[in-house]
């Protein structure tokens, strides 16, 4: 055995081999991340384009003020409604009673006590 090296030997060692990527390496290296960003500018772009203003001024942002009446016999969620606020519309009134009473189906009765909008 010989202990001297020759230019020889040296040529015959291999180079550090290319990186090959197979189609699902691409997919996985380019895809993946690609989708992540894509949903990331996504994102970014609802919660610019987002509208995040609650009121154009500051009276909008009070509480509605209820006032407390109570039903009398014969009447009707629509009388109620056209008494406390003559100026709006009556169905939208209502919509507020029922939300602010919680009524399911809107059903009344003489002697209850409602909230109704002071607006």
């Amino acid at each position: 055995m010989s202990a001297i090296t020759t230019f020889a030997d040296f040529r015959t060692t291999q180079a550090p081999a290319r990186l090959r990527l197979t189609r699902r390496g691409r997919i996985v290296f380019f895809g993946i991340p690609a989708m992540l960003l894509v949903a990331a500018l996504l994102s970014l772009t609802g919660f610019i384009t987002s509208p995040a203003k609650a009121s154009d001024s500051q009276s909008e942002l009070r509480p509605p003020v209820a006032v407390t009446v109570t039903v009398q016999p014969g009447q009707s969620l629509w009388g109620i409604a056209g008494a406390a606020a003559p100026e709006r519309d009556p169905r939208d009134v209502i919509s507020e009673i029922i939300q602010l009473n919680d009524l399911r189906g809107g059903r009344i009765q003489p002697g209850q006590q409602l909230f109704v909008p002071a607006n």
